[in-house]
């Protein structure tokens, strides 16, 4: 085993742009992202992975509030995938609209205790909510009852990006300091920041000194784009918390490990990153 892959989207049929964001976002995307989407067959998919030595943890898609799109079987097809390549897919993130209330609190039980997911994901400015927002808390309070983890997307988005009005979806979610009052309130929630969290980088830094519940992973961006605050802190005094996430298929994983054991990190830290601190935080059997 290479590495640990906290945050990859399946690349598979049910997974596409389309399916997921409706067709005018779709049809953008691969401007925004420079990149043409490729859909791939469950077994090319894990054949990637598998190749390369990473083991991974994927992750559904439910933002039905806002998009209009009912995707939420997709945290089914997350748990066939891990039960048809056990090897390569070792977990999974349910995704799940907040906005569905009590049905959202039943579903995250289901996904836990019946598909076997690993944790809860969710992407506020795709599902248009602010973390800190108690009618929410319920959730969070069910994620501390299953002793699961719970990640949240920080800082700016793909989707709507370069779009008129960028389709409505709004940046301001994505902020973390959000995230402060809800480790704040659920002390014993073990939260991950997903992605660095630009334009608040500083921001996402000082969460993660601060609470010592709050972790992130790293997925989203190419290393050597990384802001050299960030750089520093991963190298030094916060390197125990940083976990390497892809955000397949948009980021090749082979291109962000290259990039990542490139950067100038010590062995050590390298190691952390790659893996032991995602086996550590997401109490991973690998």
């Amino acid at each position: 085993m290479r590495a640990i892959d906290v945050h990859v989207h399946p690349s598979t049929a049910p997974f596409s742009y389309e399916r997921r964001f409706g067709r005018e976002v779709a049809e953008f995307l691969p401007k925004y992202y420079r990149i043409q989407e490729r859909i791939r067959s469950d077994e090319e998919m894990a054949e990637e992975f598998r190749t390369l030595g990473i083991k991974a943890l994927l992750v559904g898609w439910d933002a039905q509030a806002q998009t209009g799109y009912d995707t939420s079987t997709l945290n089914d097809e997350v748990a066939k995938l891990i039960r048809k390549f056990p090897d390569v897919f070792i977990g999974g993130w349910a995704m799940i609209d907040p906005w569905k209330g009590k049905w959202a609190i039943k579903e995250l039980e289901r996904c836990i205790k019946e598909l076997g997911l690993t944790g809860l994901k969710f992407q506020p400015p795709a599902q248009g909510f602010f973390p800190n927002d108690k009618r929410f808390y319920p959730l969070y309070e069910k994620c501390v009852e299953l002793n699961i983890p719970v990640s949240f997307h920080t800082g700016t988005t793909g989707l709507g990006a370069g779009m008129p009005g960028g389709h409505g979806y709004r940046l301001k979610f994505g902020r973390p300091i959000y995230l402060d009052d809800v480790a704040a309130d659920f002390p014993e929630l073990t939260i991950i920041m997903i992605h660095p969290a630009w334009p608040w980088v500083d921001e996402q830094i000082a969460i993660l000194l601060h609470k010592a519940n709050v972790f992130a992973d790293l997925s989203g961006w190419a290393p050597k784009y990384f802001p050299e605050a960030l750089k520093r802190e991963i190298n030094g005094r916060l390197q125990d918390k940083f976990m390497y996430g892809s955000d397949y298929p948009e980021i090749p994983p082979k291109r962000w490990l290259e990039e990542f054991q490139a950067g100038g990190y010590k062995e050590e830290v390298v190691e952390k990153v790659l893996w032991k601190n995602a086996r550590r935080i997401l109490n991973l059997e690998v």
